[in-house]
């Protein structure tokens, strides 16, 4: 969905792009805690305050309410996807809203990105060679910048032990 916001999408060949659909998953700890002998207790102010609790059995209820709720999202999800993609989609080989995801390579045969490639190499075709891409990493500490060396494993001992000092200032 974040993607749509972008005039043109890119993506690596071995990229997953899809999956547009939505999920709610949790877990059932009823026979669990009745097992273990754990009396539950809840209090809430609102009577749906604990909608699908997972030490609660399931009500259906409950549950209609929460795909209703799904419903919605997909079709707003759908939405933003086709006023994003418009007339790039290619909905005739499969259902493109279904959850389901695919290859980069394949993405770009059903309209969900424009093309392949890497930022690097995607940049360089747009704005020519001249182009400066900037990369924006985690600044290095003192003791980092003090030991930088060739050596991979010192660079690695080094942020370690940066990263000890610091949090040795907060008592850990």
């Amino acid at each position: 969905m974040i993607s749509c916001a972008g005039d043109e999408i890119y993506a690596n060949s071995s990229s997953i792009i899809g999956s547009i659909g939505v999920i709610y998953s949790s877990f059932g700890f009823t026979e669990l805690i009745k097992k273990i002998g754990v009396e539950r207790r809840v209090h809430t102010a609102g009577k749906n305050k604990s909608t699908l609790d997972p030490f609660l059995e399931e009500k259906n209820e409950d549950i209609e309410r929460l795909k209703n709720i799904q419903l919605d999202l997909h079709k707003d999800f759908i939405d933003v996807v086709e006023k994003s993609r418009g007339s790039k989609l290619n909905k005739s080989d499969v259902e493109l809203f279904s959850g389901e995801f695919w290859s980069g390579s394949k993405a770009k045969n059903l309209g969900l990105i424009d093309g392949i490639g890497n930022a690097h190499e995607i940049l360089k075709d747009k704005f020519g060679e001249d182009v400066i891409i900037k990369k924006f990493e985690k600044s290095k500490g003192w003791l980092s910048q003090k030991l930088s060396s060739s050596s991979n494993q010192v660079d690695q001992i080094a942020s370690i032990l940066d990263e000890r000092s610091i949090w040795q200032r907060y008592g850990f």
